[in-house]
């Protein structure tokens, strides 16, 4: 017959108390991302506050941003917010904020890929917002200062599509007739700001794209166009994405929205 073990309170006391250390631990973890500042020769760090004395109108809003929980691998440096991604600042102060004297990510996106290596990875394919080639920078999209580092107004969805028309007029509208995706799920339905290896930044290629949405509009016993599947009028169009894409060959050619026909057609 097998004994099992009994446990004692001692045990069960350190037991818990480990498991508890753990658990604050992780929540530490997951609350602050620690990482090593960018490094200025001869410069030391000299704090958020003393970077507000000429910053205010980033500082002032700093706390509500994803942003502010980054904290420095060396925790003797203090309060080092803005230090983080900018570096130290002593050599900026002293000069009087003179240019070249503190880490601009304006200029150099090599700041913000330390932390998004992803993105880095993603601006390397063939269809990208000319970052690398300094013609666009991360912050003319993304405020790192504030909220959820997304520029524009109002919920969050509308901000991320608001970020996008600020450049892309055209797409703006209104239109008597939006499609649905933008107006649900904003530009990010269908294109991928950062690369992809799709014309357009294109999510996926060809009809693809648009059937992560409508595939019900081409599968048995759903209407297509308004024809019964399986009928003349349908298997022209399968026939037709079989040559092209759903907003080619004059289908729905207006995909951001119509003033003319629901269906987006021209």
């Amino acid at each position: 017959m097998k004994s099992h073990p009994r446990w004692s309170k001692t045990t069960l006391l350190f037991g818990s108390t480990a498991l508890w250390g753990l658990v604050l631990v992780g929540c530490v973890t997951v609350n602050r991302i620690t990482l090593a500042p960018p490094r200025i020769a001869g410069a030391t760090f000299v704090g958020s506050k003393e970077c507000a004395q000429c910053h205010s109108d980033q500082t002032d809003h700093f706390a509500t941003a994803t942003h502010a929980r980054l904290a420095l691998s060396d925790s003797k440096v203090g309060d080092t917010g803005c230090e983080a991604c900018h570096g130290p600042g002593s050599a900026h102060v002293e000069s009087g904020g003179a240019r070249g004297t503190i880490v601009n990510p304006k200029k150099s996106p090599e700041t913000c890929f330390q932390c998004h290596l992803d993105k880095r990875g993603e601006m390397s394919l063939p269809h990208t917002h000319p970052v690398l080639a300094g013609k666009v920078s991360c912050v003319d999209c993304h405020d790192v200062h504030a909220g959820k580092a997304v520029r524009g107004g109002g919920a969050a969805l509308a901000a991320s599509t608001e970020t996008c028309l600020r450049c892309h007029t055209q797409q703006a509208g209104p239109f008597v007739y939006p499609h649905g995706a933008i107006r649900e799920e904003g530009c990010t339905a269908c294109h991928n700001p950062h690369g992809t290896v799709n014309d357009k930044m294109l999510v996926a290629r060809d009809a693809n794209l648009c059937l992560r949405c409508h595939l019900a509009d081409v599968t048995p016993g759903f209407n297509i166009g308004g024809y019964k599947s399986g009928g003349a009028h349908a298997n022209a169009i399968g026939s037709r994405l079989s040559e092209g894409t759903c907003w080619s060959a004059g289908c729905h050619e207006d995909v951001h929205g119509s003033n003319v026909n629901a269906s987006l057609r021209p």
